[in-house]
């Protein structure tokens, strides 16, 4: 499901103004150190897995919960790489949102990567020499994420 039901709740009371959506991105590193990346199909860009939280919740469950249902793949959150104000992204229906995202290095558990459900056109792994051009922001979220220090980072 693209977009969750508590947002289509609010939509339907506040139009297209602009939502403020707590979400999480996800780098998934498998043992040979590729990259898990999905090809959306709202826009056909390539990037990291990403999703909203559902109220209440927790971060990383949701995080690993959105890598799932859209790839097949169980992983593991190792630790947060960062916390980022993301937008204002307009969708070509008019919705406006910004969103805080929180992104978190992954290490690959078990499944195939596939797409599987309607949000990607394609999903694969990739290691650095291979990534396609990728979503604003995703490169840096995979360099952050590859460092060894495993510092949080925080802009401001």
């Amino acid at each position: 499901m693209a977009t969750p039901d508590f947002i289509l709740k609010l939509r339907a009371k506040i139009g297209h103004e602009t939502l403020w959506i707590p979400g999480a991105r996800a780098v998934v590193f498998d043992d040979a150190g590729r990259v898990l990346l999905g090809q959306r199909a709202d826009n056909g860009q390539w990037g990291l897995i990403t999703g909203i939280l559902e109220p209440g919740e927790e971060p990383a469950t949701g995080m690993l919960r959105e890598v799932l249902e859209e790839t097949g793949v169980v992983a593991a959150a190792e630790r947060l790489v960062s916390v980022d104000a993301v937008g204002p992204t307009t969708y070509p229906n008019g919705d406006v949102c910004h969103f805080l995202t929180l992104v978190f290095r992954c290490r690959y558990v078990s499944g195939e990567a596939r797409v599987n459900d309607d949000e990607s056109l394609a999903v694969g792994w990739f290691g650095p020499e291979e990534f396609p051009a990728l979503m604003p922001g995703h490169l840096e979220s995979i360099e952050r994420a590859a460092q060894p220090d495993g510092a949080a980072h925080f802009r401001g």
